[in-house]
């Protein structure tokens, strides 16, 4: 489902129980200096990431300051962020001119204890190459490093490297419990283009070898994964980055089942056994 964008005015895009995505939460929320913004999602924990912009977070009577280093957009500089149990309130605060911040969240009953993730703490894998037109880069901010602390939330930010290509290929999909095979995870995109007015299509193949659906995704455009194959791409000329929130119904640890037709082409793509394992 295409979520074109438009100003949610600090609400959920993606409310908890959502009925295509149940287990994936999603807001954006725009703060002028000064400004806090307080929520609480019971039955679902998150993760609070700057896209730009320096919030302090309060939660749990623990105190993060000075989250995110970034200014002009999702490419100037690294992300960091703060982790928020279920069922636990959580304020932040701009302490910069503006910030626009993402709040993921995944369903998930344990509380558990917050933290922060800083800048230097980030698990990076890059994969892919010019040839194959694959390469990108991964930036994972809730990761496979976090597993003993975190419950079925995983979050990250991928970037297309150079201009034009595709990601997500092979194409994959993680729809159904049926271990050792693959994990049901619903996933959640938020897309962002360089230059701003650059583009790119999401597919989403339902059945192997039938057709499926294409998507004219934008700069800002949400887009939700329910089930299917689905691979993405961005025109030429352009980058594309993607902020991506991935929660399980049974485990963390994601399981991919890549699509028959094109399964032998994991062995031409450099590196991607990498990028799988750092899902798990």
């Amino acid at each position: 489902m295409h979520i074109a964008p438009y100003d949610n005015r600090n609400e959920p895009i993606v409310d908890a129980n959502h009925p295509l995505v149940p287990l994936n939460y999603f807001n954006i929320v725009k703060l002028k200096q000064g400004q806090d913004f307080t929520y609480r999602v019971p039955g679902y924990e998150t993760c609070i990431v700057p896209a730009t912009g320096t919030v302090t977070v309060d939660v749990a009577d623990e105190t993060y300051a000075d989250i995110g280093n970034r200014r002009r957009d999702v490419w100037d500089g690294d992300p960091e962020g703060v982790y928020v149990p279920t069922d636990t309130s959580a304020r932040f605060t701009c302490r910069t001119d503006a910030a626009e911040v993402f709040v993921a969240g995944a369903r998930f009953d344990t509380v558990l204890k917050p933290f922060a993730v800083r800048a230097h703490e980030l698990d990076v894998v890059q994969y892919g190459s010019d040839d194959t037109k694959t390469h990108r880069k991964i930036k994972h901010i809730l990761g496979a490093a976090y597993h003993d602390r975190v419950g079925r939330l995983l979050v990250s930010e991928l970037f297309t490297v150079g201009e034009g290509g595709w990601s997500g290929f092979p194409s994959h999909k993680h729809d159904t419990d049926r271990l050792p095979d693959e994990t049901r995870h619903d996933e959640t995109y938020n897309f962002r283009f360089r230059p701003a007015y650059g583009s790119g299509l999401q597919m989403l193949q339902r059945v192997d070898n039938e057709p499926g659906d294409a998507f004219h995704v934008v700069d800002g455009s949400t887009f939700l994964i329910d089930k299917g194959y689905h691979p993405c791409a961005v025109l030429p000329g352009y980058e594309m980055y993607y902020f991506t929130i991935l929660g399980g119904l049974s485990q963390r640890s994601l399981t991919q089942y890549f699509q028959p037709t094109h399964a032998a082409q994991l062995e031409t793509i450099p590196g991607i056994m990498d990028m799988v394992a750092k899902f798990k």
